[in-house]
């Protein structure tokens, strides 16, 4: 089987420049854990989920650490993580490495970067185009559509 039947249409995308309240109302409301970041060319810049919006100022669950520790982090890391927690647009909080697949991977292919990667979804790219996503739950779906019918 194909990724490109079982894969999510169409993609439920969000701008590197939208809020990240934006970007929780999207996924809130269309009920689902993470968006790829397309530019307005259509470029494919990025991933953002639930987990890269759990760390926030707003929160109060930044990461904390005791003061001694910071002295042993490097001032780039520090000023990174302040940054996740504290970004008010897209670009700033999402992941801009993306792994993804192609329309004709095999679902083998696409569990493999999945678990190789440790991330939950992956967009499906057909040339430079984002045509559909795959999540674990598209992959659950898949495999109960496969289980035969019970009498």
């Amino acid at each position: 089987m194909q990724a490109k039947t079982i894969m999510t249409t169409p993609v439920v995308a969000i701008d590197p420049s939208a809020s990240i309240a934006d970007a929780a109302g999207l996924m809130l409301s269309s009920k689902i854990s993470g968006l790829p970041v397309i530019r307005r060319d259509g470029a494919l810049v990025g991933i953002i989920s639930e987990g890269d919006l759990l760390r926030r100022e707003e929160l109060g669950t930044q990461r904390k650490r005791p003061r001694w520790l910071e002295f042993l982090v490097s001032p780039g890391r520090v000023a990174e993580e302040y940054v996740l927690a504290n970004g008010r647009r897209i670009e700033e909080v999402m992941t801009d490495s993306v792994v993804t697949a192609s329309p004709n991977a095999s679902l083998a292919e696409v569990v493999e970067l999945m678990t190789h990667h440790r991330i939950k979804r992956v967009p499906i790219v057909d040339g430079d185009k984002v045509v559909g996503m795959i999540a674990r739950s598209d992959l659950l779906r898949a495999l109960l559509d496969m289980q035969p019918a019970s009498t």
